[in-house]
């Protein structure tokens, strides 16, 4: 292992690599604890066959982590490294489909699990707050909870300094952003499920094949940006094309001179003349 760079638990494959392992349900027990504030006695992870299999097929499938925990409240654990700025409409897609799951094996609205989505971010989604935000459905007239049911977990790692070794959550995060060399020791010193982890990530660091796979997602979430980027670019072009026609025709209904709606549009003769 000391030739061998360490995988990074930001990257989603290896994070579920790790976190999602069958073996490992104690390391992801003790992350949620720290997330949730919440004894958790019993936790099973839900296994997806399809996406499962998908993974195995393409190396490049849906990686979120699901369980259960006390047998009443359903998580989907989840990290991104890429803002694709729809994180919160993709979070309640998530927990939309948990929730109505939930209900087709209780059948009865009341005894239908508590579910919650927990997103690991690599930016910030709110500019204002602290690192991690925790978003319920609340009543405008006296700000009161309106259900447990519905809840969304933001933990933006980049608002995490190193300084922030206090709490539970704070040593986990050091951990998994890697956000000190100093904070990362001291979360290893003082939780022994964290050095645990650390134990498993160096394992994991040393298989070629989870080695390889990461790098394809990294790859995949790269080409995906640029993907984005070039329909965003495009787009923009578009209606600035738009426009500009829109501005022609009104200009030419008014029977201004094309020479003159061509200096002020930057459209060419023959578009105008189309119009």
């Amino acid at each position: 292992m000391e030739n061998t760079e360490k995988l990074k638990l930001t990257n989603d494959f290896v994070f579920k690599k790790l976190f999602g392992k069958q073996g490992n349900e104690d390391i992801l027990k003790d992350l949620l604890i720290s997330i949730l504030e919440i004894p958790i006695k019993k936790i099973v992870v839900i296994k997806d066959a399809h996406l499962e299999r998908e993974l195995e097929e393409n190396k490049l499938g849906v990686l979120d982590i699901k369980a259960t925990l006390n047998n009443n409240i359903t998580v989907d654990v989840e990290m991104q490294v890429r803002d694709q700025h729809n994180m919160i409409d993709r979070s309640l897609f998530y927990w939309a489909n948990l929730y109505s799951n939930g209900l087709y094996k209780k059948q009865d609205y009341t005894e239908n699990n508590r579910t919650i989505t927990i997103n690991i971010l690599m930016y910030n989604i709110f500019k204002e707050g602290p690192y991690h935000e925790r978003c319920m459905i609340r009543r405008d007239y006296n700000g009161e909870i309106l259900t447990e049911d519905l809840e969304m977990h933001f933990i933006q790692i980049k608002k995490c300094k190193k300084e922030d070794q206090k709490t539970k959550l704070d040593k986990w995060m050091q951990f998994i952003g890697n956000i000190s060399e100093e904070g990362v020791k001291n979360a290893m010193e003082e939780n022994e499920v964290i050095k645990k982890a650390e134990e498993e990530l160096e394992y994991l660091s040393g298989d070629e094949e989870v080695r390889r796979i990461a790098e394809l997602r990294e790859k995949k979430i790269r080409d995906d940006l640029t993907n984005l980027k070039v329909e965003r670019e495009e787009g923009r072009k578009e209606g600035e094309k738009n426009e500009k026609l829109n501005i022609a025709r009104k200009m030419k209904a008014e029977r201004i001179d094309t020479e003159l709606i061509v200096k002020v549009t930057g459209l060419t003769k023959e578009e105008i003349e189309k119009l």
